[in-house]
């Protein structure tokens, strides 16, 4: 098979293009890593392959040898014309000309999912500047997915992997956890890529999980307590819960503290996601 380098600039050349920075385009050209992304999540021919930004096609290729079907969802106008030449003879594959943030992923499982097609993964290797909103709209939209797959920027892939309560623990390293398992499968250097970006990436593995690490009353309360608690990282856990009028004052928050053997000091960073929805719950039942 000719090397993904050769076949990136073969493209590029003939449609006269190059990427476009405000897209966060980065065209991946190290064949073992797109093999290593395609092994990983464990793509079959019972699977619906999702495949967010595909670009070039360069990760398309091996999914469309791999999947039952691969549907791209593809913003850039100028790489629809590419995807269309370069896999019409592919009867499995399928292309949207739109924002996967606009999309209704829900519907489009649902008429996709048959007798064949058992199984829905997300693969992506997703633009650094918009990773977040995409990966919080594919779990907050609980999707009858199996699997997320995605190469993000390497700093961002560890906040999104790491434990609760953990340094590198951001609202969404949370979020994350409650939805799913996660796995990091491995770095890829910036040398990967044309043009190369300035930071290094990393693939990771969600995988949804069938039943939560913990029992919410309410999610919406939950995640909005994690949030307001990691808009102010250097303050205290009393503090946000004020300022972010989650509990009027700090008497009644150290009042809530006291029952719940939290200290006073504590930073919403280090509370782990039991203790998140202990406080969670109690403020829901605080509100009967």
């Amino acid at each position: 098979m000719e090397k993904l380098i050769d076949k990136t600039k073969f493209i590029l050349n003939k449609y006269k293009l190059s990427a476009n920075k405000s897209l966060g385009q980065n065209f991946l050209i190290n064949d073992a890593v797109v093999e290593n992304i395609v092994d990983s999540a464990d793509v079959n021919k019972e699977d619906l392959i999702i495949e967010i930004g595909p670009g070039l096609g360069n990760l398309t290729e091996y999914l469309l040898e791999r999947a039952g079907k691969v549907i791209a969802i593809e913003l850039d106008n100028r790489m629809i014309e590419i995807l269309q030449d370069r896999f019409s003879l592919y009867n499995n594959f399928e292309i949207l000309n739109q924002d996967v943030l606009k999309v209704n992923l829900n519907e489009l499982i649902k008429v996709n999912k048959n007798n064949e097609i058992k199984t829905v993964k997300i693969v992506a290797n997703l633009p650094y500047y918009i990773t977040t909103p995409i990966i919080m709209k594919l779990l907050e939209d609980k999707l009858d997915i199996e699997s997320i797959t995605v190469m993000i920027q390497k700093e961002v892939a560890d906040r999104l992997i790491a434990i609760p309560g953990d340094k590198l623990s951001g609202a969404i390293t949370y979020c994350v956890y409650y939805y799913a398992t996660s796995e990091s499968v491995t770095i890829v250097e910036s040398n990967s890529f044309i043009p190369e970006p300035s930071v290094d990436s990393e693939v990771i593995k969600l995988t949804i999980r069938k039943n939560h690490p913990v029992e919410l009353k309410s999610e919406e309360k939950f995640f909005e307590l994690v949030k307001t608690s990691f808009m102010q990282r250097r303050k205290t856990l009393i503090n946000s819960l004020v300022n972010g009028r989650i509990v009027s004052n700090k008497d009644e928050v150290k009042a809530i503290f006291d029952k719940l053997k939290l200290d006073y000091n504590i930073r919403g960073e280090k509370l782990t996601i039991e203790q998140f929805a202990e406080l969670s719950n109690y403020l829901c039942n605080s509100e009967i």
